[in-house]
């Protein structure tokens, strides 16, 4: 019986042992692949957000972040602020919206894209499409508003069946257009 128990602990023993070489080797190859890639997806990740910001301001040809304002970016062109990238967030039907907003000197939306979001497939994920986007180019924040009346072409038509998503991404930018104002000094 007790070379039954011993034989038993000898085999908890090595099972234990090759688990903790296994974790062991496991973490130095997860450490290595991570030591190798991480610097090139940082690089990729630039590249990526360099390409959204040229996106929302195509007429830049610089782009520098602002410190006062974490997350801001100052679109330049020829040395001069041309509009401002401003994140936003807004909770929509399925959870938080995330945005990047384009808002010239003025307050005015240039363009924006969204980063994130859990909306409704077909429905609530048309924000960032045509045609409920351009609807946003050259307003002020005034102008801002989701309406359901096709007649008022002042402000923003609804998505059909997603009012919910409309309104979330309409205040998020709304947002950003009067965070661009105030961090300018056109409004108290």
């Amino acid at each position: 019986m007790s070379e039954h128990k011993e034989e038993k602990s000898t085999s908890i023993l090595a099972i234990t042992s090759n688990l903790a070489l296994a974790a062991f080797f496991s973490g130095i190859v997860i450490g290595a692949v991570y030591f190798v890639t991480a610097p090139v997806a940082k690089v990729k990740a630039e590249e990526l957000r360099l390409a959204s910001m040229k996106e929302l301001a195509k007429d830049a040809d610089g782009f520098d972040d602002i410190d006062s304002k974490p997350g801001w970016v100052a679109a330049t062109a020829k040395g001069s602020i041309i509009a401002y990238i401003v994140p936003a967030e807004s909770k929509g039907y399925g959870g938080a919206i995330k945005l990047l907003v384009a808002v010239s000197k003025d307050g005015t939306v240039l363009d924006y894209t969204i980063l994130s979001h859990n909306e409704t497939p077909g429905l609530g994920d048309n924000a960032d499409k045509e045609p409920f986007k351009s609807q946003f180019r050259g307003k002020k924040p005034e102008d801002v508003e989701i309406v359901k009346d096709p007649s008022d072409t002042k402000h923003i038509q609804a998505m059909t069946g997603a009012t919910i998503s409309s309104r979330a991404v309409a205040k998020a930018i709304k947002q950003a257009a009067e965070e661009v104002k105030f961090f300018r000094g056109d409004i108290k």
